[in-house]
């Protein structure tokens, strides 16, 4: 009897024992790896661009003779700077910059009293706003605002500021638009580089001189510019989600 008592005892506790056993936790799966988080384009920046430049423009007299179309091109070197906001994927922002320009160009003809026409876009700026889409390192944009640029118009004989008695030169200032599109992407963490491209349109000007007026028919001007720029970011990385 006492055996039988005994055999029955090991069987009960080798079932608790089981039962025990089945309500131990389970062991936790290992972690998903967690995603780098994405490089935040919010904050101000400041920056360095330059590149090259072309341009068509013309002149004429008094009389409405023109020299006919002709094309300026040349380099150009100057800063940059910006400020903009990241919201998910979206970057919002402004932008202004201001280059020195020989953006230059002359053609042979009888409306120029020295032989031969120049135009030479000395000087431009840009206000624009940006829009871009991020993703990773990199950011694609659309930009549009206002341009303006210094001209220096009239006849090779004028180029070092003197003004013949026969001759015409004269600088000034046209105001116009711009729009374009580039890319940016991080070098590191507060530098940036980027390429773009942007078209101006700054107008027709008169411009009035000792004898005849220079008149700068439609100074319109593309550039291809690459330029870096160092950011001051607000509150770090933006972290992805998924």
């Amino acid at each position: 009897m006492k055996k039988l008592v005994l055999a029955a005892t090991l069987v009960a506790l080798a079932s608790v024992g089981s039962a025990g056993a089945a309500d131990l936790p389970m062991k936790a799966p290992p972690m998903a790896p967690v995603m780098a988080p994405a490089w935040n384009w919010t904050g101000t920046y400041v920056g360095v661009v330059g590149g090259w430049g072309w341009a068509q423009t013309q002149q004429l007299d008094v009389l409405g003779v023109t020299t006919g179309g002709y094309t300026q091109s040349g380099g150009h070197f100057g800063g940059t700077s910006g400020i903009q906001i990241q919201y998910g994927t979206w970057v919002f922002g402004a932008e202004s910059d201001f280059s020195w320009s020989h953006i230059n160009g002359t053609v042979a003809s009888g409306v120029c009293a020295a032989g031969s026409c120049f135009t030479n876009l000395k000087s431009f700026g840009t206000s624009r706003t940006r829009i871009g889409y991020a993703w990773d390192r990199w950011m694609i944009y659309a930009t549009g605002g206002i341009a303006y640029g210094r001209v220096n118009a009239g006849q090779d004989a004028c180029a070092g500021g003197f003004i013949p008695s026969d001759g015409f030169c004269g600088t000034h200032w046209q105001v116009g638009w711009t729009a374009g599109a580039g890319v940016e992407a991080w070098l590191a963490p507060g530098w940036s580089a980027k390429l773009e491209y942007l078209y101006m349109d700054l107008g027709n000007n008169y411009s009035y001189t000792p004898v005849v007026p220079v008149y700068v028919n439609k100074e319109q001007v593309s550039l291809i510019r690459a330029g870096i720029n160092y950011h001051f970011n607000w509150g770090g990385p933006v972290v992805a989600r998924y």
